[in-house]
């Protein structure tokens, strides 16, 4: 049995794979050109050609398909096998036969791993990091393919006190059983569902708008992001003083960051 699936047997990850091979059918142009939108926004670019790319954590593949589109040469990696199917899939589909895009299953926490990648211009991970069981190891080694003038783009989950302590506990039990994850299904798709509709009517918006205005939010797709965030476990957290902090010692210089409700940040070497 593999790593990945010893740890789901035991109730100790999420099967981010299986929830992205159910987002992935409803990727489609629109969702694809608000993803590289996102890139442009949050690395302060317009084009990424002759860049070359390591995306931790690849998902569905849609951003290493963004960066792709925008003409950098991308290396995609990621520790659920599923996520790496669904990832071969968007590039067998968009970019068949594409010696510039190389797909990888492997862990960011394996050293020996990264170091046999070579060396990235830009190493993104977004939302990733935190799941990995060892967020801080994580980091740390998602500086090892960078190069010289290398950039590193980490989106995480922000500090919220008290509520990161009881989604530590709700996220556990989803993974716990199935009695569990159908004890927070049960409790929190109703709620979503509630708070949009009350939402909706506070705001005087129709369903038809909210929905558009949902789509905008990086090409994601919002019942799979509800599955993937009460289900997400492991699950760590951070804030920007802290990742600053940990970060900047290690020879980096912080960049900028977004004013999203994440941790979302890009530091580039000090020599830079």
């Amino acid at each position: 049995m593999s790593e990945h699936a010893s740890e789901v047997e035991s109730g100790e990850r999420f099967e981010f794979g299986k929830n992205w091979k159910k987002y992935s059918a409803s990727i489609d142009e629109n969702r694809i050109a608000i993803a590289e939108q996102s890139l442009k926004e949050l690395l302060s670019q317009s084009s990424f050609d002759g860049l070359t790319i390591l995306d931790i954590g690849s998902g569905s593949g849609l951003f290493s398909l963004g960066f792709r589109r925008m003409g950098a040469t991308v290396t995609s990696f990621d520790f659920d096998p599923n996520s790496v199917l669904c990832t071969k899939s968007l590039k067998d589909h968009h970019f068949p036969n594409d010696p510039n895009w190389n797909v990888l299953e492997g862990s960011v926490l394996d050293q020996s791993f990264l170091k046999s990648l070579g060396k990235f211009d830009l190493v993104y991970s977004w939302g990733v990091l935190h799941h990995t069981g060892s967020m801080w190891e994580a980091i740390e080694n998602a500086l090892i393919p960078l190069n010289e003038n290398g950039r590193l783009a980490v989106g995480l989950y922000r500090d919220l006190g008290i509520k990161s302590k009881v989604w530590h506990f709700v996220k556990k039990t989803y993974c716990s059983s199935l009695i569990g994850r159908w004890a927070v299904i049960g409790v929190f798709i109703p709620y979503y569902i509630l708070r949009g509709f009350f939402e909706d009517v506070l705001r005087l918006k129709n369903p038809l708008q909210r929905y558009r205005e949902r789509k905008k939010n990086r090409g994601m797709n919002r019942w799979h992001d509800w599955i993937d965030w009460i289900g997400g476990y492991p699950y760590e957290y951070t804030s920007l003083e802290r990742l600053r902090q940990f970060v900047e010692p290690k020879g980096m210089r912080f960049v900028n960051t977004s004013n999203r409700s994440m941790v979302e940040a890009v530091f580039e070497k000090a020599t830079h």
